[in-house]
């Protein structure tokens, strides 16, 4: 029978099982599929732990690549063999084997391994709709991109320069301000102990930016609204810091008749043309070469535990990967 990891109660990693899980025949519309790579996000974390609540027991991970092995009823773009991989679907990727809706797969092209597959699905589409969505970056603009060294910084950050922005990084140590320099950002910070509001007010000799992308939250919030220019927008698509603290909404037009959203990769890929169109993008500056997929720490499937306690404590870089 099929391992999966589960937890039945919230709390730190140690509430992770290796469990068997029965998986079944695929229903209409579904398809199963046999898992090879499972990417690791920060909004794991997020369920396991309760702040983003779920009914218990349950699964974990939304992003992964596989095999198809079966077809449900009224699937017709989908053969058992194809390759495919999926970046936003209910909880259930940390397992050997389980059932989609096949709406939610994606199809990989023959120059996108699994492994990279499973590293840039829910990592792509984030920076996809941030930099072509959320805001439109184009060429000339210059932006500021948190944790940029992370899963999602590391490929908005090349993709950005791709685009040709100047992109500023934010990063919480030296080692992870080489990878962001490495990475396309033209200027790094690092915001453990440097003031990021004074260095971007010297970077952009005091215009400021007319974007930031802020996954750290609680502890950037208020100083990522000083960074932005009037008119300007605040992307807030994460919290690794904590959740951010209630406002007034009037402190947006005192920083300048700012623009706050709180996106998510649920909303931009909800139909089906959108999901499609997103991955068709992003599988095209992937393997162009303008944005490499830097998979740098590996684990087994099992020890998700351990990965967890690595990301949570800031260990990791890039994209990390659990091999089934």
């Amino acid at each position: 029978m099929p391992h999966a990891i589960r937890f039945h109660t919230v709390g730190g990693p140690e509430v992770l099982r290796w469990e068997e899980v029965p998986v079944g025949a695929p229903g209409p519309g579904e398809v199963r599929i046999r898992h090879t790579a499972v990417g690791l996000n920060f909004i794991d974390i997020y369920h396991r732990s309760g702040l983003y609540p779920v009914p218990l027991p349950s699964g974990l991970g939304s992003e992964a690549a596989g095999i198809v092995e079966e077809l449900g009823p009224g699937v017709q773009d989908l053969v058992p063999g194809d390759r495919v991989a999926y970046g936003f679907a209910p909880l259930g990727a940390y397992s050997q084997a389980r059932l989609i809706a096949a709406d939610r797969l994606i199809k990989l092209p023959p120059g996108i391994d699994d492994r990279t597959a499973a590293a840039m699905m829910l990592k792509g589409l984030t920076a996809q709709y941030l930099l072509r969505q959320t805001y439109r970056v184009k060429r000339g603009d210059t932006i500021l991109l948190h944790a940029a060294a992370g899963g999602v910084g590391s490929i908005a950050s090349q993709w950005a320069h791709h685009l040709g922005a100047t992109v500023i990084g934010t990063v919480g140590s030296d080692a992870k301000a080489e990878l962001a320099r490495a990475q396309g950002c033209d200027h790094v910070i690092v915001y453990t102990r440097e003031d990021f509001v004074k260095r971007v007010g010297e970077i952009t000799e005091g215009r400021k930016v007319p974007v930031v992308y802020d996954s750290i939250g609680k502890d950037t919030f208020l100083k990522s609204l000083d960074c932005c220019a009037p008119l300007g927008v605040v992307a807030l698509f994460g919290q690794s810091s904590g959740a951010v603290e209630p406002f007034n909404p009037a402190l947006l037009a005192a920083k300048g008749s700012l623009y706050l959203t709180r996106p998510t990769l649920a909303t931009y890929s909800a139909r089906r043309e959108s999901l499609l169109a997103m991955a068709r993008e992003l599988f095209e500056v992937v393997e162009s070469g303008a944005v490499k997929i830097a998979v740098n720490q590996t684990y087994p499937l099992a020890e998700a535990a351990r990965a967890q306690r690595d990301l949570e404590a800031r260990r990791t870089t890039g994209s990390t990967v659990l091999m089934v």
